[in-house]
């Protein structure tokens, strides 16, 4: 039997103004910088600009376990909001399985491996001529 793990409460909603290009750019460098300093793992970044309302940008992460989620989670919306990027939306964070932060034109997912294995959301969103980039700033 296969496990259903409950979505994100707002996992369309924006939270932030939209960003021009040199801050949407800055902003997506510093997620990438932070969840590589938390030691995320398989980070992924997908382009969603002209494809989707929702943001510009979507970055995928896992973390090894509920504890590293919440903390890399934690840490990220801390350092996004000290940088003055805004007020980020946290969902997901009392169980930890899978987070979303809602930055406005960047939203960061971050799994436990089995739970983003079972959504898979990089298929869900890969575009056919451009697939999501794998690999972190």
């Amino acid at each position: 039997m296969t496990q259903a793990y409950p979505l994100p409460a707002a996992a369309g909603a924006r939270s932030a103004p939209p960003l021009h290009n040199a801050d949407e750019d800055a902003l997506l460098s510093l997620v990438l910088k932070q969840l590589d300093d938390d030691q995320a793992q398989d980070v992924v970044t997908i382009d969603l600009q002209g494809k989707s309302s929702i943001a510009d940008h979507m970055v995928i992460a896992s973390g090894r376990s509920t504890r590293q989620v919440a903390a890399i989670a934690q840490k990220l919306a801390e350092t996004v909001k000290q940088r003055g990027f805004g007020p980020v939306r946290l969902e997901g964070l009392p169980a930890a399985d899978w987070v979303l932060i809602d930055a406005g034109d960047v939203v960061v997912h971050i799994f436990r491996p089995e739970v983003r294995s079972f959504y898979n959301l990089e298929r869900m969103w890969a575009f056919g001529d451009n697939p999501p980039v794998a690999g972190t700033a």
